[in-house]
């Protein structure tokens, strides 16, 4: 907690400026790209993600749906974070407006329900790079490595970014950074980081115990 995490990916997305030193794409500093242009490359979900007072297809597309196509789009996208069985059900289904704010009978969904809808707009949106900011933290560890499963068979060919505290999802990753206090103490892959024994490898060990605990209780 407090390792800066989160302020690296806004500075990836040059939400904020660094200060000191530089960070490159394909080699070219990015603060020589146009702003806009730039920022158009990332698919991002933020811990504090909102759910709009819209139908679902909507809160999926961030825009009004304009033709069949785009229709499909979030439907597969939903279908991908694991959440499209659930709309099914809701009356009108796609088209189901959520939250009351303006519409009584809007339906009001759950934390890891909202979680889902929410990564579903990451798997629609047409980027290069996906980045993920720990976009399941009211999800059980199951239903984690399952969204992150089906983002790696989704984002084939993208450059994908995930922070979680979880560890399990990690093995799923080409190369792991721990980040405490601002700095990179470990980096590698999942096995080559276990072989280490250093403090990743005690936070896996003690996170899989954990969860074998649970499964007995």
């Amino acid at each position: 907690n407090g390792a800066g995490k989160s302020t690296l990916v806004k500075l990836f997305m040059r939400l904020y400026d660094v200060s000191e030193g530089e960070i490159l794409l394909d080699g070219v500093n990015i603060k020589e790209y146009h702003a806009k242009g730039y920022r158009r490359l990332f698919g991002t979900i933020f811990q504090d993600f909102k759910v709009f007072a819209a139908t679902v297809t909507e809160n999926v597309l961030l825009k009004p749906i304009t033709d069949r196509e785009e229709e499909e789009q979030a439907k597969k996208a939903l279908q991908e974070s694991g959440i499209y069985e659930k709309i099914k059900s809701f009356p009108n289904g796609m088209n189901r407006i959520l939250t009351k704010e303006f519409d009584e009978d809007g339906i009001l969904m759950s934390g890891g329900e909202s979680q889902k809808l929410a990564i579903a707009r990451v798997f629609a949106k047409e980027s290069s790079i996906a980045i993920l900011d720990e976009p399941s933290s009211a999800l059980d560890p199951i239903s984690e490595y399952e969204i992150f499963e089906n983002m790696m068979e989704a984002c084939k060919g993208k450059t994908v970014i995930f922070v979680s505290h979880r560890l399990s999802s990690a093995t799923l990753a080409d190369r792991v950074y721990l980040l405490e206090k601002g700095e990179i103490v470990e980096e590698g892959s999942h096995q080559e980081l276990m072989e280490q024994n250093g403090k990743y490898a005690q936070m896996f060990l003690k996170q899989a115990e954990k969860y074998r605990e649970e499964e007995t209780a």
